[in-house]
């Protein structure tokens, strides 16, 4: 089985900067890399962490509390309008957005 927390130094900060459209100083470049091991360094703590005595499945009495659905008097179209900018034929008016 691989090790489940990689090293920073399996990690390249260049080609993740490069996807995220990032460029990097190589002082930034550095300087990630070192926060990166730390981090995985946090990480690779917790496969110490004895968990034998947790169970994959949580509780299997947990039960979502849901309220019961209720009809209620909802808002007016007028009162629901009132505050647009902009509105036809009942409805909100917003610019376009894709084209």
């Amino acid at each position: 089985m691989a090790d489940p927390v990689p090293s920073s130094e399996s990690i390249d900060v260049t080609y993740v900067a490069d996807l995220a459209r990032l460029r990097l100083s190589p002082d930034e470049i550095a300087t990630f890399q070192k926060q990166l091991a730390d981090v995985l360094g946090y990480v690779s703590q917790l496969t110490e962490v004895d968990v034998s005595h947790v169970s994959l499945l949580g509780d299997a009495e947990l039960k979502n509390r849901l309220r019961t659905d209720e009809v209620q008097p909802s808002l007016s179209v007028e009162r629901a309008l009132a505050n647009a900018p902009k509105q036809e034929n009942n409805l909100f008016v917003v610019p376009r957005m894709i084209e």
